[in-house]
């Protein structure tokens, strides 16, 4: 079981920076990925059809013999991390409370300000876990275009610049200190978001963060793989097109991702519960 595969899962390519944040802090372990291409993108669509191609993403790599989830995309997160703990007899990791934790750390005046897809503000999902602290003031904007940039591999042009400058514009008059990027695209727009809102605002990520909670979870559940275990990593996707994941993810993040594989996930019976154990993390 150590040497399964730490299955991630994301909407597209976003995920992908959390996939080598992991290979990065755990060079031992094997990566099974699945962007859910066929569907992406999530942020837009209602919360019951995100729960669902979610969840057929979740079966599929649990039948495909995976020691852990990760759910890399903020708006599925949202949607259904209880029903994926609730359904799965392994950790479930996601990306939305790791940031949240690092935000809260991070902030001295107490205003942070969250960007994500339009499901993941509409959900309250950052709002809720970071207004718990009642010194702390949240500001959210929706940002419903970055995605649509990042998976048309268009991240430095002037109009993406226009467009951050739009949305970001309420944030920056709020005085935040902490911007949250809560969505796995947006890192591929760091440099442009990081520009309007000025060097005085820290940027949170969650890649490297939620890279540390699964290493907590793999320490504290003794899932390590061998030391002396050699890594594979496995990239599957549900689109049409290998050949069109493979041109994102290269101009996006170099030659890391070399092959990948089509995969059909099917149509899922909701209330059927895959395991009793109930992850408490």
């Amino acid at each position: 079981m150590n040497d399964a595969p730490i299955g991630i899962f994301d909407s597209g390519v976003g995920g992908l920076t959390v996939a080598r944040a992991v290979s990065s802090l755990l060079p031992r372990e094997s990566i099974r990925y699945i962007g859910d291409t066929a569907h992406s993108p999530y942020g837009p669509k209602p919360i019951a059809e995100v729960r669902r191609y979610a969840l057929e993403v979740l079966d599929t790599l649990v039948d495909e013999g995976v020691k852990m989830l990760v759910i890399a995309c903020n708006t599925a997160s949202s949607a259904m991390l209880r029903d994926a703990r609730e359904r799965y007899d392994v950790p479930v990791v996601e990306v939305i409370g790791p940031a949240v934790r690092t935000a809260m750390s991070t902030s001295r005046s107490g205003r942070i300000g969250v960007i994500g897809t339009a499901g993941t503000i509409s959900s309250g999902a950052y709002q809720d876990m970071l207004e718990v602290n009642e010194r702390l003031t949240v500001f959210a904007q929706a940002c419903p275009r970055f995605v649509e940039f990042v998976e048309d591999g268009v991240t430095d042009s002037p109009e993406v610049l226009a467009v951050a400058e739009e949305y970001l514009a309420p944030l920056r008059r709020a005085g935040v200190d902490t911007l949250v990027l809560g969505c796995t695209h947006y890192p591929f727009l760091e440099g442009a978001i990081s520009y309007v809102m000025g060097p005085d605002v820290s940027l949170v990520s969650s890649d490297t963060e939620t890279a540390k909670d699964v290493y907590r979870q793999l320490v504290s559940r003794d899932l390590l793989a061998a030391a002396d275990a050699v890594a594979s990593h496995v990239y599957e996707a549900t689109g049409d097109s290998a050949a069109d994941f493979i041109r994102l993810a290269h101009r996006l993040m170099g030659r890391e991702v070399r092959d990948v594989t089509l995969v059909h996930t099917g149509a899922i019976d909701l209330p059927r519960a895959r395991a009793a154990t109930h992850q408490e993390d």
